[in-house]
């Protein structure tokens, strides 16, 4: 089952607000050896970078499209990129889904559509390692017509927008994760990090 109202922009249309993903992943904390599970992937837009930055750890990239994970797989053998895994799964019942626990989990623009938040961050912890980390990259709380992109209005519906504060309240009464980093991601995003 897809999130709430969540579609897969083209390459270019993420190269206008992250026109660096590595470097946004680095500034929310992953760093090499960590191994990463990316939940509803898409077609690898930060799986990809995500890749080069753990190597030589996985990262297991899940979504349900199975078009745009096998886009994904040919994106990464172009680029002899051999640590990523795509996984083809619902992202609910995530640990039924990956060979080991992993480092962090990271959720990028769709935590805002996730029907039943509490459940699927327990699904999320169980799936972490002991020490693992649970990253929410979201949308800013503000008017869809204020986050522009190409000249349009672009992201979720203002109505299903939420604060890092609603993020962080379901991530908290679901499990021991408590956000212990709040970074602003530049034009439009930020990124909670919970451990």
């Amino acid at each position: 089952m897809r999130f709430t109202n969540t579609r897969q922009p083209d390459w270019d249309w993420w190269s206008r607000l992250w026109p660096t993903p590595g470097e946004t992943l680095r500034n929310l904390g992953l760093s090499p050896g960590d191994a990463l599970a990316e939940i509803g992937c898409g077609n690898g837009y930060f799986a990809l970078p995500a890749a080069r930055i753990t190597a030589p750890a996985p990262v297991y990239a899940v979504d349900i499209d199975e078009g745009l994970l096998a886009e994904l797989d040919r994106l990464a053998g172009r680029h002899e990129v051999d640590t990523l895994h795509t996984v083809h799964g619902d992202a609910r019942s995530l640990p039924d889904h990956l060979p080991e626990s992993v480092d962090v989990a990271l959720i990028a623009n769709t935590f805002h559509g996730v029907d039943d938040p509490e459940a699927f961050v327990a699904g999320v912890v169980d799936a972490l390692a002991a020490d693992g980390r649970f990253v929410v990259l979201n949308w800013h709380d503000r008017p869809r017509e204020e986050t522009t992109v190409a000249g349009a209005p672009r992201g979720p519906p203002t109505d299903l927008r939420i604060s890092p504060d609603e993020t962080a309240e379901p991530a908290e009464a679901a499990s021991d994760l408590r956000a212990v980093d709040r970074v602003n991601v530049p034009p439009y995003h930020y990124g909670l990090v919970f451990e």
